[in-house]
């Protein structure tokens, strides 16, 4: 079975999944279809939680809303074990921009670290070219179905590990053949970006583009080291910026805000936030304001001029979609149209593409949008 879609959501008149969407946060071993993670673990011999595809969709779900990173993270062990193989990951890639095409993306990038699938045998050079086999093959699938999508792959180091480098010169030696971008990901908390300075030191002399994970798990100091240490365009979920805003009075719907220099920089330099509302639920990331979609500040970084991104981070984890995730901040928030799209134009915006690439996304998210 494909991931849910939420796909009867509509708004004025409008159905969500028809709209054209950008999707810059959105991991590629937490995208795995259920059915697909059945059919590999059964060639690698893999005992799974469950035989059916519905019940492994359900225990993903109730898995991942742990209200921890860490404890989220864990389901991830069980999704890589059937990556390990070139086959797998062409086969997890291609459903992947399928799947993304299925919703109304046009344009993606798709983050994974290619050191966590080495255990079959596979070099570095081996997972990425398999990976992008597979983006292609997806591509080239969705195409012919009349429709157009492109996928770029975010080359990501694990942040506990000490291989940043080594993935920062395998990212820049796949510019041109498929990488957009670099990464770090994994366990926040104690990894600050400052540890693999050598690897952003190597990759702003190379002018590669870089985002970070930064503001989920970890703080304010987090999202500092994440623009200084790792020159990050986007910060990844960058949620926790709300914590350097203090409310100061609030009469109705209007809202009186200070910005501490953190914040003011975030938002005077239009740098990305890849916000991931039902994933920084399940993470505990926005528990400091609350435990329900309404207390998350989504809504309060859009309002002061934030460039927020609307992305699923994981699919498989948060049985999401792109859909689903603008159809509940759109009822929660009471979103029209015109939100929906300029979270669209955001995202085009920040994307690792050149400058006449994005005018084209914008170009094409506005005609979808009817303007």
């Amino acid at each position: 079975m494909a991931i849910e879609q939420h796909g009867d959501a509509r708004i004025e008149g409008v159905s969500i999944r028809s709209l054209p969407k950008v999707s810059l946060h959105d991991h590629l071993d937490g995208a795995l279809r259920p059915q697909t993670i059945l059919e590999l673990a059964d060639e690698i011999d893999l005992d799974l939680p469950t035989d059916d595809a519905e019940d492994l969709a359900d225990w993903f779900e109730e898995q991942s809303d742990s209200g921890s990173l860490v404890e989220y993270l864990k389901t991830f062990d069980l999704t890589t074990a059937v990556m390990q193989s070139a086959d797998g990951l062409r086969r997890v890639a291609r459903e992947f921009v399928e799947d993304l095409a299925a919703d109304g993306v046009i344009y993606g990038e798709v983050r994974w670290a290619p050191e966590q699938h080495l255990a079959g045998g596979l070099t570095l050079e081996d997972a990425v070219e398999a990976v992008q086999e597979g983006l292609e093959e997806g591509e080239d699938a969705v195409s012919g179905t009349g429709r157009d999508i492109r996928v770029g792959q975010l080359i990501a180091a694990m942040r506990h590990t000490d291989r940043s480098l080594e993935i920062a010169e395998l990212a820049v030696a796949f510019r041109g053949r498929g990488a957009v971008g670099f990464d770090i990901a994994g366990p926040e908390d104690g990894f600050p970006p400052s540890n693999h300075r050598p690897a952003f030191d190597y990759l702003a002399s190379q002018f590669f583009p870089v985002t970070v994970h930064a503001g989920e798990a970890a703080g304010l100091a987090s999202i500092r080291s994440a623009l200084i240490d790792g020159r990050a365009l986007r910060l990844g979920h960058g949620v926790r910026i709300a914590e350097d805003l203090e409310v100061v009075q609030q009469k109705g719907d209007e809202v009186l805000v200070t910005f501490g220099d953190l914040a003011r920089w975030v938002r005077d330099r239009e740098i990305p936030l890849e916000l991931s509302p039902s994933s920084n639920m399940q993470t505990g990331a926005v528990a400091k304001w609350g435990t329900t979609l309404e207390d998350h500040p989504f809504d309060l970084l859009y309002q002061l001029g934030f460039a927020v991104t609307v992305n699923v981070d994981n699919r498989t984890m948060s049985r999401t979609s792109l859909t689903r995730e603008l159809s509940l901040l759109a009822e929660t928030f009471d979103y029209r149209l015109e939100d929906l799209e300029a979270f669209q134009l955001n995202a085009a915006a920040g994307a690792f593409l050149s400058v006449e690439e994005r005018e084209e996304l914008i170009e094409l998210i506005g005609e979808g949008f009817g303007g």
